[in-house]
């Protein structure tokens, strides 16, 4: 079997998230969301259901700028099953055990802040990345671990410094800290909202910047970065959407996927998926299981929505670079988050 910090996420319950737009709204509000392509959209489910079926036969999946969903296969059986189910089989190097060891030799090895790793099915590798305050024996020392991988792992280097960012989405506060709501969640009849678990860390009480909206239920980072706040204020409106735009049901995107991030910082922005289940060495510890996208983010986008058309994928975790100069940004699954606080929308 795959690392499980390497393995795509199966995909949790169909559920529908509903976003907080309450408070008063960010200037992305009333910004037009492009159409997804629907060819992308089939790619991901598809990428879901065969990841169910083929298990650690495949070595990756991604949706080609042609909105085709291609496999990674290392036999002929395997390959037989993806053109079955009507994706294209693409034959790699690099099956699925080397790159679980790689990933685990990672997860052992690897824990210098301003680093991460993630399975690139384009490359069929494993892509360690090192941000600008990676520098000299640091530097030495994750080259080697890569060196060690051989042709299963690469390494990129990049600008700007990888950091959580602050909020995101309607602005929420605690404190003199300003992060995001990201998504609207019940539980019975109470009701809750998630951001992220880097931003519920900060604080107990949270409010809209002068009324009190909630306090704290739980909080998971680092290792995860998702958090809960329980709805105190029972006046406050909660519609299912992120800006103008319905969510009615949560997911797991394919590598290559469009995806769309809204955030008080820099409104909506779009970019593609570029690897699941990512592991990022923030200087507050390794978060895992992230989304790695092209998106850019800065700060005062945190805890904010991941999204695509009608579909929920995460939370604004952290990333480098910004919105000017084009940046890499992760994202806390919002699966999870809704799995382990048992809860869903409403």
């Amino acid at each position: 079997m795959l690392n499980p910090k390497l393995r795509r996420p199966i995909v949790g319950l169909a559920v529908g998230i509903l976003v907080g737009s309450a408070l008063a709204g960010s200037p992305a509000a009333a910004a037009p969301v492009p159409a997804s392509a629907p060819d992308e959209a089939a790619a991901s489910a598809l990428a879901a259901a065969l990841d169910v079926q083929l298990g650690d036969r495949d070595a990756g999946s991604y949706v080609d700028p042609a909105g085709k969903l291609i496999v990674n296969v290392t036999d002929a059986a395997t390959a037989e099953s993806v053109t079955s189910a009507g994706a294209t089989a693409r034959y790699v190097v690099n099956g699925a055990a080397t790159l679980a060891a790689a990933g685990d030799f990672l997860s052992a090895n690897l824990t210098t802040p301003g680093t991460t790793f993630a399975v690139d099915p384009v490359s069929n590798k494993v892509v360690v990345t090192a941000d600008a305050s990676v520098q000299g024996a640091q530097l030495t020392a994750v080259k080697a671990l890569v060196a060690h991988l051989g042709g299963a792992a690469r390494l990129e280097i990049q600008s700007g410094t990888l950091s959580t960012r602050i909020s995101g989405g309607d602005a929420i506060y605690t404190g003199g800290n300003r992060c995001s709501l990201g998504f609207n969640v019940k539980a019975g009849t109470t009701y809750y909202f998630l951001t992220a678990g880097h931003c519920t860390n900060l604080g107990s009480i949270w409010t809209d910047g002068t009324t009190e909206l909630g306090r704290r239920a739980g909080s998971s980072f680092p290792t995860n970065d998702y958090g809960i706040v329980r709805y105190t204020n029972t006046t406050v409106a909660k519609p299912s959407k992120v800006g103008s735009q319905v969510i009615s049901s949560a997911g797991t995107p394919a590598v290559g996927t469009t995806v769309y991030r809204r955030g008080s910082a820099t409104g909506i922005r779009s970019g593609s998926v570029t690897a699941l289940n990512a592991t990022v060495n923030y200087a507050e510890g390794q978060v895992s299981g992230l989304i790695r996208t092209t998106v850019c983010a800065e700060k005062g986008d945190s805890g904010g929505p991941l999204y695509r058309d009608t579909v929920a994928y995460g939370l604004t975790s952290g990333g480098s670079g910004d919105c000017q100069t084009g940046g890499i940004t992760y994202f806390q699954p919002v699966t999870e988050a809704l799995t382990a606080y048992r809860v869903s929308i409403y």
